[in-house]
């Protein structure tokens, strides 16, 4: 690989396709060993080029932010917002329809060429992007590190547009999930048609249809796999289901002598890491005593 990126003949391999079921089925696209060893090198150069350039409260594969940061971040916000839980709030939850396999090409690179301008690493670039499409020209494949860097750099438009064109307050993405937050109703439904506008527009994206809510805060805002209700956030019903089917599942490999105890306990110990940022005490009892599982599952 670094006589051909040297001899500049380099030509990536195809993908090798399968799929994973986390929760929900999602088809992924996994380079070959030496394309990924460029990608990572490539992850390493271009993150702190475009990193700094990001807004605070974009939380996707970025150090130090996250889904537990993402969460307090939003859960701080709405008791600042609701004058600690006593004046009604609502949230607008959105999520982009299909948003890695409708990222465009042509546009990204545009926007990669806004801070890159060495002529050898673009040809790079250009060609990690050509080397897969849902569609012409059009797609991102999800195995890919880089896949989640252009990702951010592409939605980073959107985040500028929230920011300082509509001037949003409260604003929190993570992926292609965000949520806008406002004591006005009226208002979130102005910053939607203004959303659906500038998307369409300028990055080619839409809303998933049946995925746009707007709830008052007593009916708990569902973000990141968190639900937060005023004073207290709570794990996600498909989320607790989702660790007692994984924690049955690892029982069985410890009886059946697949997994050691070790491993089972390291298990359960990442759950209860999960646990530590929300009020789920009788799910963490359960957690702890896995032994009674098969009189747990399924969560009700």
């Amino acid at each position: 690989m670094y006589q051909d990126l040297i001899n500049k003949t380099y030509k990536p391999d195809p993908y090798q396709a399968f799929y994973v079921y986390d929760p929900k089925k999602r088809h992924i696209h996994k380079a070959v060993v030496r394309d990924r060893v460029l990608h990572q090198a490539i992850f390493r150069i271009l993150y702190h080029i475009f990193d700094k350039h990001f807004i605070f409260d974009s939380y996707s594969s970025r150090l130090n932010k996250g889904t537990h940061k993402a969460s307090k971040r939003l859960f701080r916000a709405l008791r600042k917002e609701s004058k600690n839980w006593h004046t009604p709030v609502f949230a607008l939850k959105c999520d982009i329809r299909k948003f890695f396999d409708s990222i465009n090409h042509d546009i990204l690179f545009s926007l990669i060429k806004k801070k890159i301008t060495d002529s050898e690493t673009l040809i790079l670039l250009d060609q990690i992007l050509k080397s897969f499409g849902k569609s012409p020209n059009t797609g991102l494949p999800l195995g890919n590190v880089t896949s989640q860097l252009f990702a951010n750099i592409y939605l980073n438009e959107f985040d500028q547009f929230m920011k300082h064109k509509l001037k949003v307050r409260y604003y929190f993405r993570y992926a292609d999930d965000f949520v806008i937050i406002d004591r006005n109703k009226e208002s979130l439904e102005n910053y939607l048609s203004n959303i659906k506008l500038f998307l369409a527009e300028n990055l080619k994206l839409e809303l998933h249809p049946g995925k746009v809510f707007i709830r008052k805060l007593r009916q708990g805002i569902d973000f990141v796999g968190y639900v937060i209700l005023p004073n207290v956030a709570v794990l996600r019903t498909k989320t607790k289901n989702r660790i007692f089917k994984k924690l049955k599942n690892a029982k069985s490999k410890l009886l059946e002598g697949k997994i050691s105890q070790e491993n089972f306990e390291q298990i359960k110990a990442s759950y209860m890491g999960v646990l530590k940022h929300c009020k789920n005490k009788e799910i963490k009892r359960k957690i702890k005593f896995a032994y009674l599982l098969e009189n747990i599952y399924p969560y009700t």
